[in-house]
């Protein structure tokens, strides 16, 4: 029942979020700066956090009332080869990601898109590669 409970808090801390988002992009007559974009992102926030919540719901129930495919979901969540498979497969997104930011961070440049946005995704895109970096060393070290 804690997982439920905790389903229900954040679902209504999504319809809050949802709400001030609403409220503001109604109450404010002519924003200016961040509190142009303020009400979109709690907009934003809020529905995500209430889907969160309702998803796990939903989950909650569904697999209350089945003990079978609840073991079974354990089962499956703690499985190696499962484990495997999403690790093989997050580092084929990394991959994949190293190249496809380096390709938009250098037709971004070449668009003439405002040096703030392009430096912020360079910042971005370097601190992922020096996060991988960091664990790459750290795992070469241990293993």
């Amino acid at each position: 029942m804690k997982e439920t409970k905790k389903g229900y808090v954040i679902s209504v801390i999504g319809v809050i979020l949802l709400g001030v988002g609403l409220y503001l992009t109604k109450s404010s007559i002519e924003p200016q700066g961040a509190l142009f974009a303020l009400p979109y992102v709690f907009i934003g926030i809020g529905c995500g956090i209430f889907g969160h919540g309702m998803g796990n719901i939903i989950s909650n129930k569904v697999l209350n009332n089945s003990p079978e495919i609840k073991r079974q979901l354990e089962i499956n969540v703690k499985d190696e080869r499962n484990v495997a498979i999403a690790n093989c497969a997050k580092a084929k997104a990394y991959d994949m990601m190293t190249f496809v930011f380096g390709a938009l961070m250098i037709s971004f440049a070449i668009m003439g898109v405002e040096m703030r946005e392009v430096l912020l995704l360079v910042f971005a895109y370097l601190f992922v590669q020096g996060y991988a970096i960091y664990y790459r060393s750290k795992y070469d070290k241990v293993m």
